[in-house]
């Protein structure tokens, strides 16, 4: 005679099977979840410069390396590698012999950028680079000598991996909305702009350029 127990007991043990189940199946679902969750992460750290170490311009290895080898030394054996900086940060120095001035170069043309010294043109290329490099500056601080500066003076940009030297070859007074100071070229050059005319109250109506082609190493 079947006992009147046995179909609770096997409906309890279906229910208990299918409970455990259903615990087993969110566990693995969590799990797989955290674990795409922190490659996202990791993946996206791969692009990020941790806080402790901002965005600079500087020579970065090919390869890994054991210890790091002098900028020069690196230069002569491999292309450098430039790791954009951010914006506010120093890249390098320029410096005007002839004016016997020096400024550092700021990554960024906003206020900020511009009460630190000259700033670097973020859309441009970086300094010793073929292509139109561009610096700005105030015309009553860091450029207020500029025009002191004649076709064929040198100017010297110094960043963590060389100094590069450029010579003036052309002076331009342009208007303020002039867009061809930011054009590219098919060879190295140095464009610095600031308003013009120098002594103006307000807002200036001109830029004062000068473009600057890179002297090549001998």
């Amino acid at each position: 005679m079947r006992s009147p127990h046995t179909p609770r007991r096997r409906l309890s043990l279906v229910t208990l099977l299918s409970l455990g189940s259903l615990i087993l199946g969110t566990a693995l679902l969590c799990w797989a979840l955290v674990n795409i969750r922190a490659q996202s992460v990791d993946a996206a750290g791969a692009y990020r410069v941790p806080a402790s170490r901002p965005a600079t311009l500087a020579a970065v290895p090919a390869t890994p390396a054991a210890s790091p080898a002098p900028i020069a030394a690196e230069a002569a054996t491999s292309q450098p590698v430039l790791r954009q900086p951010a914006t506010g940060d120093r890249i390098g120095t320029l410096s005007i012999p002839v004016l016997e001035q020096k400024w550092p170069i700021i990554e960024g043309t906003g206020d900020a950028e511009l009460k630190r010294g000259v700033g670097h043109y973020v859309k441009s290329v970086l300094p010793g680079i073929e292509d139109n490099c561009v610096l700005s500056g105030h015309r009553d601080t860091v450029f207020s000598r500029l025009g002191k500066v004649k076709i064929g003076d040198l100017l010297l940009v110094t960043t963590p991996i060389e100094t590069y030297t450029y010579q003036v070859r052309r002076i331009r007074i342009v208007d303020k909305d002039d867009r061809t100071v930011i054009v590219p070229f098919d060879h190295a050059v140095l464009t610095l702009s600031t308003c013009y005319p120098f002594d103006y109250v307000g807002s200036a109506p001109r830029r004062y350029v000068l473009v600057a082609d890179l002297v090549p190493n001998r």
